[in-house]
């Protein structure tokens, strides 16, 4: 079978060898392969042949379209979606941890609203807090299909716990990874990737939601200090943070792109955490407002030029919804789990509910959900693996995942019934948790509007 392989010409991440077990050759560059048959209508290459190479508009080589011969394409090739080993391995390592230290203290946290210092510690020395960083900058270098594993299993567990490290690897750890000076990432990354150290990120604002541009904080360069003033709200981890990713306007008449990203630390004079949001679900976060007035920043912890915080949000939030669709998958898949044990436990009739057609329906339409959701987060992040965008996919995946989250934990408590509605059992909570998923990272209708955008560019 003759196949194609697509070369980027552009340095990308290198998280590491893996799928091998797919039959893919994964070299340096993250070789994508695409059966030759398909490679034209797919790239939109019909008057091209194989072995070419694809110019940008700067006519610099983007890509190069290289054919082979290889037996793992074509009719009667198997398609691989298993877990490698070492993927396994590290889902049996974070879910023994989720099983001894998370969900014994979830009910606990979801009533107390504590945060876990304790275990987001423990979670940092499994290499939990940096997943896909670098060990250079103390993380596990692991890659995002790793990333998206661990969350869901934490996530099965407690989801406050899980959105922590969701914030921590991707918002906070992921920006400075990607965005951060040498000297940033010496002294911002490496010990939040570690664990000994919590960070947030904080674009929203109480008058700023989806519409992200419109900040009122506000940030005046002075010499080599910024002056900065305003108030973020909704700020997960904001109340115990050591440091965080804030976005400020520096030049208010060039709507998004006068936006700039500061590293504000904790302790910085005029910085302040405000008040705690109260909240349906996932209350363990310190979820907070930050306050600054006045507050003055150093120059040299600004991230990118001056103008790309806009453009730096938007990028890192790509990355935080996959962590967030992990999360929805991993709340969902907790709540099934309870109703699978419920079903075979209870008896009506004479019989377990659970060889009652309507409770096996619900739970064949919360497999199949479940399932759906996995996929499409997970192509999503070896998407970003590969070095090629991945917003419309990352869309997807947290799109369908946090509203299939809400309906499967809305059967599950059905399954239930009365006791279903009860905080004794654990639907309930996965029932409130579940919701936030579809607000959080971008509504679902901000990631309806992100992919139609991008599906009317591709045609």
């Amino acid at each position: 079978m003759r196949c194609a392989v697509l070369v980027l010409r552009e340095r990308v991440r290198q998280p590491g060898a893996r799928n091998e077990d797919r039959g893919q050759h994964e070299e340096s560059n993250r070789n994508a392969f695409l059966q030759g048959r398909s490679l034209s209508c797919l790239l939109n290459l019909s008057s091209r042949g194989l072995d070419d190479t694809i110019h940008d508009s700067t006519g610099a080589p983007f890509f190069a379209v290289q054919s082979f011969e290889s037996p793992g394409c074509g009719p009667g090739a198997n398609l691989n979606l298993e877990l490698t080993e070492e993927e396994k391995l590290l889902q049996r390592t974070v879910r023994e941890f989720a099983e001894s230290e998370v969900k014994p203290r979830a009910r606990e946290l979801d009533e107390t609203g504590h945060f876990p210092r304790d275990i987001i510690r423990k979670a940092g020395e499994l290499g939990l807090t940096g997943i896909a960083v670098p060990e250079a900058y103390g993380g596990a270098a692991m890659d995002h299909i790793c990333y998206s594993i661990a969350l869901e299993e934490i996530a099965r567990a407690c989801a406050s716990t899980s959105v922590i490290l969701s914030v921590q690897n991707s918002l906070y750890c992921g920006a400075l990874e990607h965005f951060g000076t040498e000297e940033q990432k010496k002294k911002l990354l490496v010990p939040f990737a570690r664990g000994e150290k919590i960070g947030c990120y904080a674009l929203t604002e109480p008058h700023a939601g989806s519409n992200a541009a419109a900040l009122r904080t506000k940030a005046i360069c002075k010499g080599d200090v910024y002056v900065v003033n305003g108030t973020k709200a909704w700020i997960t981890c904001g109340g115990v943070a050591d440091a965080g990713i804030i976005f400020v306007n520096t030049q208010p008449e060039k709507g998004e792109k006068g936006i700039t990203a500061l590293a504000i630390e904790k302790g910085t004079r005029g910085f302040a955490v405000g008040k705690e949001e109260k909240k349906l679900g996932i209350h363990a976060t310190a979820c907070t407002e930050l306050v600054f007035t006045d507050c003055e920043v150093p120059a040299a912890n600004r991230i990118g030029n001056e103008g790309e915080g806009y453009k730096i949000a938007l990028a890192t939030l790509d990355s935080g919804r996959i962590g967030i669709a992990s999360q929805a998958i991993g709340i969902a898949q907790g709540a099934f789990d309870a109703a699978v044990d419920y079903a075979r436990q209870r008896e009506a009739f004479g019989h377990p509910i659970a060889e009652f057609q309507a409770i096996q329906f619900m739970l064949a339409d919360m497999a199949t959900e479940i399932d759906a959701a996995r996929l499409l987060t997970r192509r999503a992040a070896w998407r970003q693996d590969s070095g090629a965008r991945f917003s419309m996919e990352a869309s997807m995946a947290k799109l369908f995942a946090s509203e299939m989250a809400t309906r499967v934990a809305h059967k599950a408590i059905q399954i239930h019934g009365g006791n279903g509605y009860s905080s004794e059992y654990p639907v309930e909570r996965a029932y409130r948790d579940a919701r936030i998923t579809e607000i959080y990272e971008g509504t679902s209708e901000i990631q309806r509007l992100v992919i139609a955008s991008w599906a009317l560019k591709s045609l």
